[in-house]
């Protein structure tokens, strides 16, 4: 039987390849990311995961599993005694010397973008396929992924025609203090744009305004994010802490939406989709609701 050029190119790479065999495989999980962490249970191998940081906090499982703390605060000695094969995080996770530390005692750690766009995804799923052996179901989630956003793109399209698009600032705050404006090169200006929103914001990262500065901007809509408090709690603190937002247009018109804070950690989490049509329909409520 003759193969062909691409049949042999692809069983040349299997044999090169050092996680070729299924037995090669890592088994032992720690992740220190709150979207990677999603995607391994989403590929159906959250039995794999043997540790996981604070901001993974999503299937509700993995709140049962050993934490290794803050993503940006790691401890060699924590993850270690988890005896884990591998440690996946992206370039948010550290410090450094934790991570040196972790690959000088024999753990593979890989380290994966956060950026937040599909190219980015993408190629965040395709590896984490081949980490788990699992290529096909990750090259499905993508698909459906992709088919998603399109969706949605549509809708917001059709909205548009009805209504213009507001201005929105995101809060994120703690605990109600003075809060971070999220501007471009965020996971959260992806949001907000892929929802139809206008940032306000034109600065780059996350970014702390005086709270008269941010009145000024004077947004229509207000999504904020609590690290800390969630509910009526959150909105409370929020103008206690900050009482010149209430001279808004958007607390005025109350216009105020709440996004959980692991949807911004990590990169672009499979949860996102969803929480993509309910801004969707905060920031469009004449438009018929995203489905």
């Amino acid at each position: 039987m003759r193969l062909s050029a691409s049949a042999i190119a692809f069983c040349a790479g299997l044999l090169v390849s050092p996680w070729a065999a299924a037995d090669e495989l890592p088994q032992r999980w720690v992740s220190a990311g709150g979207a990677l962490s999603e995607w391994v249970a989403a590929m159906g191998a959250e039995s794999k995961l043997v540790g996981v940081d604070t901001t993974s906090q999503y299937p509700e499982s993995l709140k049962a599993l050993p934490s290794i703390g803050y993503q940006r605060q790691l401890s060699a000695e924590g993850i270690l005694s988890l005896r884990p094969q591998i440690l996946v995080g992206t370039e948010e996770m550290g410090p450094p010397p934790v991570l040196s530390q972790i690959r000088s005692a024999g753990v593979k750690v890989e380290l994966f973008s956060a950026h937040a766009d599909l190219p980015t995804l993408q190629h965040t799923l395709q590896h984490l396929g081949q980490l788990l052996g699992r290529e096909e179901q990750a090259g499905k989630l993508f698909e459906e992924y992709q088919q998603q956003l399109e969706q949605q793109k549509t809708w917001v399209s059709q909205a548009q025609a009805q209504q213009a698009a507001p201005g929105v600032l995101l809060l994120l705050g703690h605990a109600g203090g003075k809060p971070l404006i999220a501007g471009k090169d965020t996971a959260a200006d992806w949001l907000l744009q892929q929802a139809g929103g206008r940032n306000l914001a034109t600065h780059t990262g996350y970014k702390p305004f005086s709270v008269e500065s941010l009145a000024g901007l004077n947004p229509d809509v207000l999504v904020f994010s609590d690290r800390s408090l969630s509910g009526e709690a959150a909105r409370a603190a929020l103008f206690k802490e900050n009482p010149v937002l209430a001279s808004t247009v958007a607390a005025k018109a109350g216009r105020m939406v709440e996004l959980d804070p692991t949807l911004l950690v990590g990169g672009l989490g499979p949860r996102l989709p969803d929480s993509l049509k309910r801004l969707s329909t905060a920031f469009y409520p004449l438009a018929k609701s995203a489905q």
